[in-house]
């Protein structure tokens, strides 16, 4: 998508759905299912190419591709969770969700992982990423509230995750940006938190074993 800011180096991100496909047609049809604001944070320079840091910002609707080549260009609105009664819950679930990704991470920095696998949690910047405060005037309307960015920081993959696994994580990533309730999201995560702290709990216990 256009970038929103030439200045602030931003874009969107998004994900297009299949929605027409003929064996009589040589171009199929798609359709912009998710998408998500991101801001450039930092740009280095390689002999060859670049490396590119980026941050997510938050969940847009798109309303309208205009443009197709050289790039995708449209228009976008923020979307964010419906406005919720139950502050305190949310605001309890969210500590116990932290804690629970916190145990996580420790557990997986003693984790040896093979040289194919994910050798460094990505659960530790993806919290850093929900709870690091973004100070950007032109899209205030597209930064959720904290909870909400909470919410999704559990999504990410264990250190040693198999491609089922990670099939499986990505399922659920998908199902979370459907949710626009962020009470229900931040129990499904701490369900999965809790699943990945059993998971990775057991791996230690065969590493040990192994070891011994």
């Amino acid at each position: 998508m256009q970038s929103l800011s030439q200045k602030n180096k931003l874009f969107v991100h998004i994900v297009l759905d299949l929605v027409n496909f003929s064996s009589t047609s040589v171009q199929a049809s798609f359709a912009p299912r998710y998408g998500c604001l991101v801001i450039i944070e930092k740009v280095k320079r390689l002999d060859i190419g670049a490396l590119v840091l980026i941050r997510g910002v938050g969940r847009v609707n798109v309303l309208e591709l205009r443009q197709a080549q050289p790039y995708l260009r449209g228009e976008v609105t923020p979307l964010q969770d419906n406005v919720s009664q139950k502050m305190t819950e949310i605001n309890s679930k969210v500590l116990e969700l932290k804690e629970a990704l916190h145990n996580l991470n420790s557990l997986e920095i003693k984790l040896k992982a093979t040289g194919v696998a994910l050798l460094q949690t990505p659960t530790r910047s993806s919290l850093f990423w929900a709870e690091k405060k973004l100070s950007l005037d032109c899209i205030t309307d597209f930064i959720p509230p904290v909870a909400e960015r909470v919410s999704f920081a559990a999504l990410q993959p264990v250190s040693g995750s198999t491609q089922s696994e990670l099939m499986k994580l990505q399922k659920k990533k998908l199902r979370a940006m459907d949710v626009r309730d962020t009470l229900e999201r931040l129990e499904k995560s701490m369900e999965l938190a809790r699943n990945n702290v059993a998971t990775v709990a057991a791996k230690l216990a065969i590493q040990s074993l192994e070891m011994g």
